[in-house]
């Protein structure tokens, strides 16, 4: 879906999920900057270039790092999984600017959600799978 901001300038949208962090993405036509819950994305994600390497990777696929702008909204979990979020969004938000970008996207992987999350503690143990030391006698 396509929306159109105040400026008439084409904005797409997309988003991410990761264990429990969600990502709403907003590419619009710029330098190439991320704006992370209206913080520059460096400043947000500690200056961890591990992070901004993520969020930005699916843009340096297509070589278009700077020619859009990438804002978001994220919220839950850490932020790894909120990189992992801002990953994912702008990936399906470059599918909606080009049908053409989904190929390569796809295969480095950037389309596909991640499953794995926290598993559940069970009663009777301490963690997940981690159970009380066991004694013969």
């Amino acid at each position: 879906m396509q929306a159109t901001s105040n400026d008439d300038r084409a904005v797409y949208w997309g988003t991410g999920r990761r264990k429990a962090s969600v990502a709403r993405v907003r590419l619009v036509p710029g330098t190439g900057q991320i704006v992370v819950n209206d913080r520059p994305g460096d400043n947000y994600f500690n200056y961890n270039p591990s992070y901004l390497a993520a969020a930005k990777a699916p843009l340096e696929v297509l070589g278009l790092e700077t020619e859009y702008d990438i804002l978001v909204r994220a919220h839950g979990g850490g932020l790894t999984g909120q990189a992992d979020a801002v990953k994912l969004g702008v990936a399906r938000a470059l599918c909606q600017l080009d049908p053409e970008n989904r190929g390569p996207l796809k295969v480095e992987g950037y389309l596909r959600r991640d499953p794995r999350a926290k598993e559940r503690k069970k009663y009777g143990l301490h963690k997940a799978r981690k159970a009380p030391q066991f004694s013969k006698r």
